[in-house]
């Protein structure tokens, strides 16, 4: 039996509990009833008003905010199908989906992590602050199976979350992800496979929220292919009356393979010191929480492996350090960080207008290369100690007027002068019946490089550098307007010592500074049952030789939104379109996006047409990918430098809510 069969397994049993459990719980009419006790009054949330609760957790002190259950139909395709969006609606990718890939709209790009490898397959690697938690009244079960193409260039993806109460303080629940996607194009395949479990419980004093995640993947790599004409001019490639197909393309390397795989467990405890006040109308107590300790304790470990067997392939990149037959480098980072700290909390009395949380965090970093290199003074092993101490300053009710500032210092060890503070406030202004919102943001970080952009060991590339701190500050606005479907948002963004990778994939510091422009107008028409949404971007940059971007990218989407009897249906066309721009180009080796001179790309429109549709507790769908192929907007159709899109297919998909 495959890997695929065992997760299909274990997907139905799931689904067999969950139902069963339901059933049970539905027969005996035992559903645990909520007393006000259970009512967290500092943090408005009151668990009895919907039967399922989910939330997300911020990483360093563990607050939680309040996230929607995975149940919608709007848009279901375009989120667990289409490559291109998995990274945004402008992005530059290899191609593939689960393959890698990077957002090319700058305010949508997160700060370096600090193991580089894993940066390309962002979406598809669990992290602490998108891992969701969730309080059933009921044990829920969610399945969902996508799959199209075929055989030969099939696209799989099964998927599984369960969760359920053990009281109405506590939960336990799991997750399963199984995705193989073949590819369009040869060698291009990729496989990922991710597992989780979190439980928490909420006391009136002691409360505990922990997770474990462990993922891997594994991405064969064919470099991109050999000529561009394919795509662009396949008649002239095809010799007269041949038909050369995308798995028929040449490409530039046949035997080689990332792996990047990891696992990481986070545990937030806290102690709550308060008060209980008691109501005369039922006669029952709630405990007021004024002030908390908490310890959140982070673990986290990332393996890279990048291997080639082949000569031929070997002769892609210019340098063989170690060996021109085979490649096996090994790159390896351990992270423990414990946090303790103390809040004030918000809304214990009408005094208490806002939070306070201030903490120290101690961070021990391990790094692993394969290889030693002594003549450059790296080491195999290195170790290294810091010590921060921040604090969060926040008010999170109120109908009028809402913020949040925190900052985190570094004041010993290796990271010491690092600054991370970043500040925000909400203005909230009725217009009617509705209410819109105004909010004004600002950031400044002085961070350095990571370990591996200072430091690496490869057979393909080697180096030592001595960056200095790359300073951000950027700030800016949105307004949203509910009632008429508009959101704007816009901010400014100066760069010091702005850390890239060039034309030779290796990391150059910029020593000047960068200013960055962006600009984001979402704006949706509702009439009847027809919908029209739009997103449009525009973004400058000062130094457009260091930061390529493209100026304008927007994604619109047209559809019918009706119901036929009990079946609700989604029916439409969406598109993607970039400007032209000097594309990024794609380093297998390092798993890197970086900079090159020669390649343009952009100003194609990617179309998809699509049926989403959702009967009770069962949604499903129907997606024509990039149907106007050979149609019209032209052929250049790459996302990154020599890596095409995904021509024209289809894809289905299937998932089943067992949740009331």
């Amino acid at each position: 039996m495959n890997v695929k069969s065992y997760i299909f397994l274990i997907i139905m049993m799931l689904a067999a509990f969950g139902a069963s459990a339901q059933e049970k719980l539905t027969r005996s009419g035992s559903e645990p009833k909520q007393s006000a006790a259970a009512t967290e009054s500092a943090m408005q949330w009151d668990e009895a008003i919907t039967r399922i609760t989910s939330w997300n957790v911020s990483e360093f002190l563990g607050d939680r905010s309040l996230r929607e259950v995975d149940t919608l139909m709007e848009n279901y395709c375009q989120e667990v199908a289409i490559p291109s969006l998995q990274f945004g609606y402008a992005s530059a990718i290899t191609g593939n989906y689960g393959a890698e890939g990077t957002t090319m709209n700058y305010f949508e790009r997160p700060l370096p992590g600090g193991f580089f490898f894993s940066d390309a397959l962002a979406p598809y690697i669990p992290t602490v602050e998108g891992t969701p938690f969730y309080n059933s009244r009921v044990p829920m079960t969610l399945l969902s199976y996508n799959f199209g193409y075929g055989t030969q260039q099939a696209q799989d993806r099964l998927k599984a979350v369960f969760n359920g109460n053990i009281n109405r303080r506590a939960q336990v629940g799991g997750n399963a992800e199984y995705i193989l996607s073949k590819g369009s194009y040869e060698n291009q395949a990729d496989k990922h496979f991710n597992f989780g479990l979190n439980g928490s419980y909420f006391g009136d004093h002691y409360q505990v929220m922990a997770m474990f995640n462990q993922y891997y993947s594994l991405n064969k790599e064919n470099g991109g292919i050999q000529n561009d004409l394919y795509i662009t001019d396949p008649a002239e490639m095809q010799g007269g009356n041949s038909k050369i197909t995308s798995k028929n393309i040449p490409v530039n390397l046949r035997n080689a393979h990332s792996r990047v795989n990891g696992r990481e467990f986070w545990m937030n405890n806290r102690y709550r010191f308060g008060f209980k006040r008691f109501n005369e109308e039922d006669s029952t107590e709630t405990f007021i929480p004024v002030s908390q300790v908490f310890w959140t304790f982070d673990f986290n470990e990332h393996h890279h492996q990048f291997r080639t067997k082949s000569a031929e392939d070997h002769t892609f990149w210019a340098n063989n350090y170690f060996d021109d037959q085979n490649t096996d480098d090994d790159a390896r980072a351990l992270t423990v960080r414990n946090t303790v700290g103390l809040s004030l909390l918000e809304g214990f009395n009408r005094w208490a207008k806002f939070g306070l949380s201030a903490y120290v965090q101690h961070e021990f970093n391990r790094y692993r290369q394969l290889q030693d290199y002594d003549p450059l003074g790296i080491r195999r092993i290195t170790k290294e100690h810091s010590l921060y101490l921040g604090g969060r300053l926040s008010k999170e009710q109120g109908s009028l007027l809402r913020y949040d500032a925190h900052a985190r210092i570094g004041i010993a060890g290796q990271n010491i002068g690092e600054v991370e503070a970043g500040g925000e406030a909400q203005f909230r202004v009725k217009i009617r019946r509705d209410t819109a919102s105004i909010r004004a943001f600002a950031e400044f970080t002085n961070l350095n490089p990571s370990f591996f952009v200072d430091e690496l060991v490869s057979n393909h590339f080697i180096w030592k550098n001595d960056f200095g701190m790359t300073r951000r500050l950027r700030f800016g606005g949105e307004i949203d307007i509910p009632q008429t479907w508009t959101n704007l948002s816009a901010g400014m963004e100066n760069v010091q010592n702005l850390i890239y990778f060039g034309s030779e994939a290796l990391p150059i510091q910029h020593g000047g500074n960068i200013q960055v422009f962006s600009a984001t107008l979402n704006q949706g028409l509702h009439l009847g049952i027809f919908n029209w949404d739009n997103a449009i971007t525009y973004q400058a940059a000062s130094n457009t030789d260091v930061l390529r971007l493209p100026a304008l990218s927007l994604f619109s989407n047209m559809y019918l939104l009706f119901r036929v009897a009990t079946l609700r249906v989604q029916f439409g066309v969406d598109c993607n379109y970039m400007t032209s721009y000097k594309a990024q180009a794609y380093q297998p080796a390092t798993m890197t996006f970086h900079n090159q001179d020669e390649i343009r790309v952009g100003n194609y429109p990617m179309m998809d047409a699509y049926l989403n549709m959702k009967l009770s507790k069962v949604r499903f769908y129907v997606l024509c990918s990039h149907f106007n192929q050979g149609l019209f907007g032209g052929s250049n159709y790459f996302s990154a430098a020599h890596y095409p899109l995904n021509p024209r297919r289809f894809m289905f998909g299937l998932s089943i809510d067992f949740a009331n």
